[in-house]
């Protein structure tokens, strides 16, 4: 190659000047794409405590289930009808037995969960604990935020463990959560519960999740997301035991002769067991910072799916209504249409792969127009150019070099 040929394609490479051909772009940045609007119901405005800050988004964990979810707009099947209006920030409705998803608004959103994080808990502690035990409840165990639900357990109050999971269940009792999480947390107790149910979160793919009550009562970094409460929801109605209690109408909690306290009886506050053909139970929840937030599920035509739902409003429909509508339209879509997939337990399980020894190579310091996570930009590629023809100049300098030496 001549030398001088040669060193004017390395001036024009780093000078930047990189020749075009027809009709190609050096432009390597991609633009967006811009999200779909959710169908939103108008609700009225209410004071409100400013939301906790979520963690940073991870893109890893907006596509679990599907390149499509990590949008925080509308994702629904090509030709389907618009999905119905409601109030909640975010939503996914799902197949519970195919684990098809069939579209949500922003599924991957971080949301704070209130009570529907005592699904996690049940996913989490039903296969631990031995329903027909009989239990003491402690003082420790009714410390919880006043006001907040509450079943009416009473400190040395002897109880099956049964009775705390329907309280928990049906009267969203917080007591009963830390009484289940204590008992299942072994010797960390309720921290150890808690922490249980972040293993859980992980093993179920649930990377958004992350708790730090076990009742679902708000708490700096307590988050979840749409998708994964659906993902939570699939294992619990996975359980027979589970389907049971939350189908469950009304219990009696017994009486306490020991301490001079009579029994009574509690009713499921979830509307949708009373008023949706088919229902299968689900969970109700409510914070300040939350909002309403709820899990349903229901079987029709041999069909079962779920809805959840995060940050409504009440009005114009209550969360259980909103969780109704939702639910019709994804009845009334054909069965082989989908937007994604709940991921199965244990698919994040296996060994991530070690991480490349990086310390013995020197630093480079390229600049590109790549971001982290996108695909090289026009800048790595002159980059490369540059060094491998820099490469070729060098050698064929020195061989002129030792050409002229030979002389």
């Amino acid at each position: 190659m001549d030398f001088r040929a040669l060193a004017t394609v390395v001036a024009v490479l780093v000078t930047g000047v990189v020749p075009v051909t027809a009709g190609a772009s050096v432009n390597t940045q991609r633009a967006a794409p811009v999200a779909t609007p959710c169908p939103k119901a108008k609700a009225p405005k209410v004071l409100r405590s400013p939301r906790p800050t979520p963690p940073p988004s991870v893109a890893e964990h907006r596509v679990v289930g599907g390149d499509a979810l990590a949008t925080p707009g509308l994702v629904v099947p090509p030709q389907a009808p618009t999905p119905p209006k409601v109030t909640a920030t975010s939503w996914v409705v799902a197949d519970l037995d195919t684990g098809e998803v069939l579209g949500g608004c922003g599924p991957h959103e971080y949301a704070t969960p209130a009570s529907v994080q005592k699904l996690l808990l049940a996913a989490t502690m039903l296969p631990r604990l031995d329903p027909t035990e009989v239990v003491t409840v402690t003082r420790e165990d009714l410390d919880i935020a006043p006001g907040s639900s509450a079943v009416g357990l009473l400190p040395e109050g002897r109880y099956r463990v049964k009775t705390l999971w329907l309280g928990l269940l049906l009267q969203s009792g917080n007591e009963a959560a830390n009484a289940l999480a204590r008992l299942g947390g072994g010797p960390d107790g309720v921290a150890g519960g808690v922490r249980a149910m972040n293993e859980q979160a992980r093993r179920l793919g649930a990377l958004q999740t992350h708790a730090v009550t076990p009742s679902g009562l708000d708490a700096a970094g307590q988050f979840t997301s749409a998708y994964d409460l659906a993902l939570i929801a699939r294992a619990c109605f996975a359980d027979p035991t589970f389907r049971t209690y939350v189908r469950t109408e009304r219990t009696r909690i017994p009486a306490q002769k020991a301490l001079g306290a009579k029994g009574f009886e509690i009713q499921n506050n979830n509307q949708l067991i009373y008023r949706y053909p088919g229902a299968l139970g689900g969970k109700t929840g409510f914070t300040d910072y939350a909002r309403h937030t709820y899990v349903g599920a229901a079987e029709r035509n041999g069909r079962r799916l779920v809805v959840t739902l995060l940050g409504a409003e009440p009005q114009p429909l209550r969360g259980w209504e909103q969780g109704a509508a939702l639910l019709d339209w994804g009845f009334g879509l054909p069965r082989d249409v989908s937007v994604g997939r709940l991921v199965e337990p244990g698919e994040f399980d296996a060994a991530p792969s070690p991480t490349p020894q990086v310390d013995a190579v020197p630093p480079v310091n390229v600049t590109t127009s790549a971001t982290v996570g996108d695909t090289p930009g026009a800048g790595m590629y002159v980059a490369l150019a540059v060094g491998a023809v820099a490469i070729t100049l060098a050698v064929v300098v020195a061989r002129r070099g030792r050409s002229g030496q030979r002389r």
